[in-house]
């Protein structure tokens, strides 16, 4: 193919995306090698793409592209979770903007507009990760809601509630007013919030006096049931036996007395409303309180508040207030900072509230859970999470798992006339069911609630490839279970390490006997530079599609992962795309230099370049060990650094400018195919991060004809071979001496193209003789000679313990060379200390490894050896 002057990113995405489709590279099928397999973590069908999922689905694919290269067979299932409460409040706004209320409908006529609302706009986020390049086994492509899913949830509840683990209460549970439905702990965000304290009088029954309680909620001072002071409180002695009489409402309740009352906070008088809080909840429990439920389900004063019936929560707090105020009940109002708990959906203030729910009991189920995580069985990357995943599992409590809502999968419990219930599959089953009883089985209604999104997300492992073996621990399993499950890696936020990630763990265990995955890797948050997390309230969250267009699928990557170290926020600046974006140009224009090579070469062998060639080959084996060590830790980050100096520093900046022919010359085509080899093996070192990029290279003619599947997604990637530790020693030290000529070059302003004499005293085994071509084509040198003695003036420096030394014609000045010198004698001095102190210490010596030991022997050498050296060549100068 002819290559263009710059690389067009928008053209090469979509024409080798469709082809990777066309040839079917991203799907698996069963087969006799092994299984290398992820399930995405299904984003919510209201979802867009946003930097998040960019680095979570970025590091999928790298971790799949990999494999696939390896010749695993690689398998990503892709895929899409519900959303219960999210997509239900979407459906309810699209229906209001055509002024219709959920009210008004039937369950069928809203579940008509919901799956109306998913076909439309449920698949945009997984069309988005085409754009990144995401390699996803699209055939595979599951839906939480598919009907093959749905039976797998509603077996599973079945399984759990036949063996005693799911049962139906009345708890206090987290209601979020806004959905209209209860959410787990889990789903439940606590904020710091500037609130009120307000001091409320309440008058002591019989008496012409009042007592104050502080509260931050005063709209529920109608819900009291009782006043709990603490009976060690010497101040409030008095009252034992009294009571008191709620204001505005002059309801009477009794003083009770219980040590759980702190007597420093507030005026050490507590309110105890049972129906709004779960502390007080308990309280009243153990003193026999009666509960009063003054709020609607919308979080409106219901009729029991006796005033302010229909009042919002928060309006009615203002008024109540006000009114305490004028009735002279108000001692004072103070600002208080407390934590409050957001609904994660909604955003809704949370209100605790006693409900009949379905819940799961999870402490049994919990223990072999943790087991795995701390037996190693299941990995968490970075490890600093095991601590966390420790603590929330050792303090489970049971998950209520029901939600009041009609999008999601309708718990499986059947009711007949008599209010008696049996849970079934469906209503035959539940007419057998209570027939079995000897219940009466006519006119059965199902329960109106759905499961916790959660409860079908926690079998996605194990559904999205069979999900008839959900709910039945004895099943064999289809073809595909059997091969893909466990499951290899995971890449998942922390935040969701409990309430989806140790459930898919229980629920594994529980069908499967095994973990679901091996490994998970936990990402950061997506912070801006500024360290604030990303969100569109605070407008700093870019677009990732407009990013992708205006940097390239392969820039953004690049960019997104050179930023974001394992389990650490990543610290997101466009730059980093930017500098993404510049990196593909560099393997650009570094393989539009060799083509024109190629297009123009003799046979005569350049021996002068055999060296550079055997250098690189063993500089890329010996960076393939550095980057399979950052693999095999789950460094990404530091993988893709270590590839992208390999070809930015010593592929681009070192081997090219050593074995480019002169210009206008020809290239000896030894070199040239040496050459292409190597940009070949970098081309597969890359792919994983940059798809898009190096599959347009690897097409280019250069490389010779390409069959239609000869391309780089399914080439193989490189393996480690031995290096030649020697040559890649001497070669650091040619690459210090070049790097030290060109920095004294600008420091004295001398040009590029005017050749140095340079002279070297030997003090190592390095054989430079070797490396004088090298030398002289990067340094520019006139002439190299050996030396016993030091040259008199000129500029010298050290590499290792070798002294070298470059006549400058009196342009040195001997004051500057001592400076220098003295400072770096100290430098020496002062580390050689350091590594004598550590060598001096029995315990160390006596402890550590002998090769760190001999490593700091070596140091101490090369120290006492330089510092000789520079003594000496201190007393040469001339000052």
């Amino acid at each position: 193919m002819n290559i263009s002057t710059t690389y067009s990113p928008i053209e090469t995405e979509d024409k080798w995306y469709s082809y990777w489709l066309e040839k079917g590279f991203f799907h698996s099928e069963p087969d006799e090698r092994e299984a290398y397999t992820i399930v995405i973590p299904p984003p919510n069908v209201t979802g867009v793409l946003h930097m998040g999922h960019m680095l979570n689905n970025t590091i999928q694919d790298v971790l799949v592209r990999r494999a696939r290269m390896q010749g695993k067979n690689a398998c990503w299932v892709p895929g899409t979770d519900h959303a219960s409460i999210a997509t239900e409040a979407k459906v309810v706004a699209m229906l209001k903007e055509r002024g219709i209320a959920k009210k008004d409908l039937s369950r069928e006529e809203f579940l008509k507009y919901a799956w109306e609302w998913k076909e439309k706009y449920g698949g945009i986020i997984l069309k988005q990760l085409e754009k990144l390049g995401a390699s996803c086994d699209w055939e595979r492509t599951r839906f939480t809601m598919d009907a093959d899913l749905s039976v797998a949830v509603t077996d599973t509840f079945i399984h759990l509630y036949n063996k005693g683990l799911i049962y139906r209460g009345i708890r206090m549970v987290n209601w979020d007013p806004q959905g209209k439905t209860a959410v787990s702990d889990e789903e439940v965000i606590r904020k710091e919030v500037n609130q009120k304290l307000y001091y409320i009088k309440y008058p002591v029954v019989g008496t012409a006096d009042f007592i104050v309680i502080a509260t931050t909620r005063p709209e529920t001072i109608m819900a009291d049931s009782a006043i709990c002071v603490n009976p060690l409180d010497e101040r409030y002695t008095y009252l034992k036996g009294k009571k008191v009489i709620i204001p505005l409402v002059n309801r009477e309740i009794p003083v009770i007395e219980d040590e759980y009352v702190e007597m420093e906070f507030g005026t050490g008088c507590l309110k105890v409303t049972p129906a709004h809080d779960l502390n007080d909840y308990e309280l009243g429990v153990k003193h026999k309180l009666p509960v009063i439920d003054i709020l609607n389900d919308d979080g409106t004063l219901n009729e029991k508040a006796v005033i302010l019936v229909g009042e919002d929560r928060f309006i009615a707090r203002k008024k109540i207030a006000k009114l305490l105020d004028e009735a002279g009940l108000l001692e004072k109002v103070e600002d208080y900072k407390s934590q409050v708990g957001f609904s994660e959906r909604t955003d809704a203030v949370i209100e605790p509230r006693l409900s009949l729910q379905w819940f799961c009991k999870m402490a049994d189920m919990a223990k072999p859970a943790l087991d795995y995580v701390q037996d190693g069985e299941v990995k968490l990357i970075p490890e600093k999470f095991g601590n966390t995943y420790r603590h929330w599992m050792e303090n489970v409590k049971d998950w209520c798992i029901s939600r009041q809502l009609w999008w999601g999968q309708r718990i499986p419990a059947w009711y007949n006339t008599s209010g008696e219930w049996v849970v079934a599959a469906t209503e035959e089953d539940a007419v057998l069911a209570f027939n079995k009883l000897g219940q009466v089985s006519e006119n059965l209604v199902q329960d109106e609630d759905v499961v916790d999104t959660w409860f079908s997300s926690w079998l996605w492992p194990m559904s999205v490839f069979d999900p008839s073996v959900c709910g039945h621990p004895d099943a064999k399993g289809n073809a595909d279970i059997n091969y893909y499950y466990p499951t290899n890696d995971l890449v998942t936020a922390p935040e969701i390490l409990f309430f989806w990630v140790a459930r898919m763990i229980i629920a594994g265990h529980e069908f499967r006997g095994k973990a679901p995955f091996e490994n998970v890797y936990l990402t950061g948050i997506v912070r801006d530079k500024l360290g604030r997390k990303m969100s569109k309230s605070l407008g700093n969250s870019p677009d990732p599609i407009e990013l992708i267009n205006q940097y390239g699928a392969d820039g953004v990557r690049v960019g997104m992962l050179l930023c974001s170290p394992a389990g650490n926020d990543l610290m997101f600046d466009v730059s980093y795309c930017e500098q993404g974006r510049n990196f593909a140009n560099k393997i650009w224009n570094a393989f539009k230099l060799l083509k024109g090579w190629s297009e123009n070469t003799v046979t005569v062998e350049n021996a002068d370049n055999k060296v550079a060639i055997a250098w690189f080959e063993s500089r890329f084996d010996e960076a393939l060990v550095e980057i399979e060590s950052h693999f095999a830790s789950y460094r990404l980050s530091e993988a893709l650094m270590a590839i992208y100096k390999l070809v930015w520093d010593d592929f681009c900046s070192w081997y090219l400018e050593m074995v480019k022919p002169p210009y206008q010359h020809p290239a000896d085509l030894e070199t040239v195919e040496a050459t292409t080899v190597f940009f070949e093996k970098i081309l597969k070192l890359l792919h994983p991060f940059m798809p898009f990029l190096t599959e347009e290279l690897w097409h280019d003619e250069i490389f010779g004809a390409r069959e239609e599947m000869d391309c780089c997604i399914v080439a193989a990637y490189p393996k480690t071979a031995a290096t030649d530790e020697k040559l890649l020693k001497e070669f650091d030290a040619i690459k210090k001496v070049v790097s030290e000529i060109r920095n004294i070059r600008n420091s004295k302003q001398i040009s590029p193209k005017d050749p140095l004499p340079l002279a070297i005293k030997l003090n190592s085994e390095i054989d430079y003789t070797s490396y004088l071509f090298i030398l002289n084509k990067l340094a520019n040198l006139s002439e190299i000679v050996f030396v016993d003695d030091q040259p008199k003036g000129g500029a010298s420096f050290m590499t290792g313990r070798d002294e070298f030394f470059i006549s400058l014609d009196g342009n040195v000045d001997p004051l500057v060379e001592f400076d220098r010198m003295s400072k770096e004698l100290v430098y020496l001095e002062g580390f050689l200390n350091v590594v004598n102190k550590k060598l001096s210490n029995e315990r160390f010596v006596q402890n550590a490894k002998p090769e760190i030991v001999a490593n700091e022997q070596a140091k101490q050498a090369d120290a006492e050896a330089k510092i000789s050296i520079l003594r000496e060549s201190i007393k040469t100068l001339q000052i």
